[in-house]
């Protein structure tokens, strides 16, 4: 991912989205302090069940949505030369948990792209990456910077992967139909299952990390749309059932997201919980600060403390 009525209906949107935040806020560190309180120091070898811990680190994998990327029309316009002002979901959980985040999110990558580097993106190695920093800078795809990260630094207690949006928006770009196809959402999902498997597998096996894995699921952009609902959960089926083997934990964004909407007609845009590009009810496709923190929430709840 890389998405008037008057002014007197925005400032309602922005107060919208930003009680939602304060409040989703105010639930997860509730939440974090609660269970931190709580956890137990894990033993010297990491298991998928060993509890995240003040202080440890958390490795973020993915693409504009982990990275935190928010569109030129949102006001005030972001500063793409400054990374740090971009706070996704993991710079919000690692606030709230006090953890130490590295963050090797790209807007525009793929599944396929986040393996290599010479992979089609959406605007990530040819395009963000050489204009803007990231917030982590490193060489080559995403997954060698992970492994050489985690191989590194053996206080890493807490991995998460949220990856594929930009594969089915590569597909409707480079088709005919835009994707619309039954056989091509099919080979695109089933491309992205295919990687989801060959990163988990060498974060497990070439990295030798044992400790906790999250996989991030995607919202939809409107729930009252049943095909573009449709495309959100199955693309959060492609990835879910790739990572069952790898002793993952579920974030369930995708019910946050639709709770979340409910009182605004099932629209995200509307609840406040996606970019806001000027005039009310017009939105991008990548969450607001109040989306971000429901992120957030999600990643806390699939996570053991």
């Amino acid at each position: 991912m890389y998405g008037r009525q008057g002014s007197a209906g925005l400032v309602r949107l922005r107060q919208v989205g930003l009680l939602a935040g304060q409040t989703v806020l105010a639930v997860l560190a509730v939440l974090a302090l609660t269970l931190v309180s709580t956890a137990q120091a894990a033993g010297p070898k990491l298991t998928p069940s060993s509890p995240v811990t003040r202080g440890s680190t958390y490795l973020a994998l993915g693409d504009s949505v982990t990275f935190g990327y928010q569109e030129p029309q949102v006001i005030p316009a972001p500063n793409y030369h400054r990374a740090d002002g971009f706070r996704g979901y993991p710079e919000q959980l690692g606030t709230v948990l006090h953890l130490k985040v590295t963050n090797l999110a790209c807007p525009g990558e793929t599944s396929a792209s986040l393996v290599n580097a010479k992979a089609p993106s959406n605007g990530c190695e040819d395009g963000y990456r050489k204009a803007f920093p990231l917030h982590t800078n490193y060489s080559g795809s995403q997954l060698k910077a992970a492994v050489t990260f985690l191989k590194s630094h053996p206080r890493v207690r807490l991995v998460s992967l949220m990856i594929g949006a930009n594969d089915l928006f590569l597909c409707q770009a480079t088709t005919k139909d835009g994707c619309t196809s039954p056989a091509e959402q099919k080979a695109t999902l089933a491309r992205v299952s295919a990687n989801v498997r060959r990163i988990l597998s060498e974060i497990r096996g070439r990295a030798h990390y044992g400790g906790q894995i999250v996989m991030v699921q995607y919202f939809s952009l409107n729930y009252s749309s049943p095909l573009i609902t449709g495309y959100s959960a199955g693309l959060n089926r492609a990835q879910d059932s790739a990572a069952k083997p790898f002793h993952v934990r579920i974030a369930g964004a995708f019910g946050e997201f639709r709770t979340a909407s409910r009182r605004f007609g099932q629209n995200p845009c509307l609840a406040g919980l996606l970019t806001q590009l000027g005039a009310y009810g017009s939105c991008g496709v990548h969450p607001s600060y109040a989306g971000q923190t429901l992120l957030a929430k999600s990643v806390a709840t699939a996570t053991r403390l």
